[in-house]
């Protein structure tokens, strides 16, 4: 705050004014007196208005604590009152005053105060921290006994009353000063400034009152100035720890709960205590052998005490590292990750120069490991995810066990290095995982979400719920690779958290299942049926369509439907969809080579479409082997494009752009068709089959469907009926308009070898074919 720094500063310079004046000692007496008299009571009110502007400002405890060091300022300024009052109008100074009492309510109300003040580690506790203030002020005044003040008061010269409140001085600001430095030494930062200036002004206020004791008892009043220097620079760093005293913030985790300093300052004093009786007495005659038996055992159970406390420290150490780390993996847990993630955002607010990135992994497959080979075996399959990832990451990086089968990765710096990191953790899961001697394959969603330099402020948990939603959209799309999060994946976030819990398979034969399937795809053994295309006027063929097959060695030759869920819920599609391609290209090439240009449709799993490489790669593999673009239409199941329309659209365009044809299959099955019409340019819709097969019989599946029909001619689309299965529907879908029909009324999905054999029993001609 602006106002209370130039408040501040002008306190300072007129202070340390005041301070010069002192020790030039300018003036008469008469005006040295009352000048400085009246110069004190003003400074003391200046510190009790600070005192009190902090208690007005802060809550709870801390409004306590300023409270009462406002309430001894008060004291103080009472006392400075009655002071002047005495120097100045009654002409005396009278030692000991009722403004001795006053002065004396300043450490003793600081004392109390620091003990309420809501600083340092909850477990080091009020008890203990008065205890500790109580052994050092003793063992000082027992040091000061023996070496000074004991000889004063024996010798005499003032009352013993007027000594022992000289005395009382001293003890009360040890008192005070030996908590304030042993608050300071385990305060977090937010407070340490603040505590270091009250401690440094009780440092000097003790000073001046040992001059003060030391005038009294000599009755040698030379040293005034320099008591009066003490004072007023004790008042004026009181009252700049009032005000740089701000609203407490909240306690970071994992900060330091106290230093080496207040651990072993109460035992400091002890030790020099002892040494100082062992000075004082050791060579007294007829010392008994018992005293020096008793400063010995005294000196043992302090060494023992020393011992035990750095045992302590080390089990403190010790358990607050295993507190910070996850017990099964040893990567940090979610306490830790959340104080590494707000310490880099801190940074990140403070530099306004790096960029903070977490990455959200979660694995697709773990509850099948769970549930089909137990949980030791998924503890087993954790620890090696684990040591994988945090052998990717970097060494600055924080990797976390935050869930089950949940880790986050923290990473600062460059954007372009947090991106590479991530593939680079995603590439650790390529190599199957060996788990009680089985090979899993285990491929994790994984969301990334930035913070780059430039953008706005973002808290820790937006940050970490943003990773999570870029994480479930992977997730949701089943898109490989990394997915960063943007806008559009807030929705997301209300959709279910995993599709898979509707597995229809029990776990046990799921896991199986997955395993087998992943092993088909790896050593290319699905293999692919075909299912013709006719032309509804003069029943041609006029393409075919792959069909994927797993020969499964125990079920036998198995259909998508009996496979695909596992297929999508454990993010297959995109390899099977390679395989699929590339066996259809090289049977399409087959053809070819017997004369017979067949068209053949494959279909691409819908997510694809974002990676703006396919059609480039689509192109390099139809050159490969010599095949017309024409001859290659790319079916994209309907309700797979929802979200992905924006992306979708310009790699559509590329596609047909090499002569590519384009279809979107299951027309009708989602919700969002129409819209697919008017933003999408394809050359081909597939009518679901839940419209096709109940034509005849329901009315308004009729109507749609030949609703559909005039749309797409409208829009010089060809439409292609699935599931056809008698005359009277291939009939009325004639009528409508449709110009291609499949279904099991024709035939249906064939082998190779019998698929080759009705193309040249139905002698098509390659022009017609390649022109339909």
């Amino acid at each position: 705050m602006p106002m209370v720094g130039r408040v501040g500063a002008v306190a300072t310079v007129a202070t340390l004014a005041f301070c010069v004046w002192l020790l030039g000692g300018w003036g008469s007496e008469d005006f040295r007196i009352a000048f400085e008299d009246n110069v004190f009571v003003v400074l003391s009110l200046f510190a009790t208005g600070c005192a009190a502007h902090t208690a007005f400002r802060c809550r709870g405890r801390q409004r306590i604590s300023a409270a009462f060091i406002a309430i001894g300022l008060a004291g103080w300024t009472v006392g400075s009152v009655l002071w002047a009052y005495y120097e100045w109008f009654l002409k005396v100074s009278p030692f000991p005053s009722a403004a001795d009492i006053a002065y004396l309510m300043l450490p003793l109300s600081i004392c109390i105060g620091l003990l309420i003040a809501p600083v340092g580690a909850s477990g080091y506790t009020y008890t203990r921290l008065t205890l500790d203030g109580f052994i050092v002020t003793a063992a000082f005044f027992q040091i000061g006994w023996l070496t000074i003040l004991g000889g004063l008061f024996e010798a005499g010269g003032a009352s013993r009353f007027a000594v022992g409140v000289a005395l009382a001085y001293p003890i009360a600001d040890l008192l005070a000063l030996t908590v304030a430095m042993l608050l300071l030494g385990r305060a977090p930062a937010p407070h340490r400034t603040p505590l270091t200036l009250l401690t440094v002004g009780m440092a000097l206020m003790t000073i001046a009152d040992s001059i003060f004791v030391y005038m009294n008892s000599h009755n040698d009043f030379r040293l005034t100035g320099y008591s009066s220097v003490g004072w007023a620079l004790g008042l004026l760093l009181i009252a700049l720890a009032g005000l740089c005293t701000g609203v407490p913030q909240q306690r970071v985790a994992g900060e330091r709960s106290f230093s080496q300093v207040a651990m072993w300052l109460p035992y400091v004093p002890i030790v020099i205590a002892i040494g100082a009786a062992v000075a004082r007495f050791g060579t007294t005659p007829g010392m008994p052998p018992a005293l020096i038996a008793s400063v010995l055992l005294i000196m043992l159970v302090l060494l023992r005490q020393f011992i035990v406390v750095a045992e302590n420290r080390r089990l403190l150490a010790a358990v607050a590292a295993q507190a910070m780390s996850d017990p099964l993996t040893g990567l940090a847990n979610r306490a830790l990750f959340q104080d590494r993630l707000e310490h880099a955002l801190a940074l990140h607010r403070r530099d306004n120069r790096q960029s903070v990135a977490v990455l959200s992994l979660d694995l697709d497959d773990f509850k099948l490991v769970n549930d089909g080979l137990g949980h030791p075996a998924g503890d087993q399959l954790l620890v090696q995810v684990a040591a994988r990832t945090l052998a990717r990451a970097r060494s600055s990086d924080t990797v976390a066990r935050i869930g089950g089968d949940e880790f986050v990765v923290l990473m600062e710096g460059d954007d372009v290095a947090s991106r590479e990191v991530a593939r680079e953790v995603l590439r650790a899961f390529d190599e199957p995982f060996v788990v009680d001697g089985h090979d899993l394959l285990l491929r994790p969603s994984a969301g990334l979400a930035m913070v780059s330099a430039d953008d706005a402020e973002v808290s820790p948990e937006l940050l970490l719920k943003q990773a999570d939603m870029a994480m479930y959209a992977a997730k949701r799309s089943r898109t490989p690779g990394v997915h960063t999060f943007s806008p559009a994946d807030v929705s997301v976030a209300d959709a279910p958290e995993r599709d898979r819990t509707a597995l229809a398979y029990d776990s046990t034969v799921a896991y199986k299942l997955l395993g087998q399937l992943r092993h088909a795809i790896d050593n290319q053994e699905l293999t692919l049926a075909y299912q013709p295309k006719f032309a509804l006027g003069d029943g041609s063929i006029v393409g075919v369509e792959a069909l994927v097959r797993w020969p499964h060695p125990d079920r036998g030759l198995l259909a998508p439907d009996q496979f695909l869920q596992l297929v999508r819920d454990h993010g297959l599609m995109r390899p099977i969809t390679e395989l699929v391609f590339a066996k259809a290209l090289d049977q399409i090439a087959q053809w070819r080579d017997l004369g017979l240009l067949v068209p053949v449709a494959v279909n691409v799993f819908a997510p694809s479409l974002s990676d703006s490489t396919l059609p480039e790669t689509v192109g390099r593999a139809l050159r490969r082997r010599g095949l017309p673009h024409e001859l290659l239409t790319i079916e994209i199941t309907e309700d797979l494009l929802l979200g992905n329309t924006e992306g979708a659209r310009e790699v559509i365009k590329r596609l047909r752009q090499s002569g590519v044809r384009v279809a979107i299959d299951d027309f009708g099955s989602g919700y969002s068709a129409l819209s697919y019409l008017r933003e999408l340019y394809v050359d081909e819709l597939k009518l679901d089959r839940a419209f096709v097969t109940t034509v005849l019989v329901d009315k308004r599946a009729a109507a749609i469907l030949r609703a559909v029909i005039d749309l797409a001619n409208e829009l010089g689309l060809t439409t292609v009926a699935e599931g056809v299965e008698d005359p009277e529907t291939a009939a009325l879908l004639r009528d409508y308009g449709c110009q291609v029909a499949q279904g099991y009324l024709y035939t249906a999905p064939l082998t190779p070898a019998a698929m080759l054999s009705l193309l040249r029993s139905s002698r098509q001609a390659p022009d017609e074919a390649i022109s339909s």
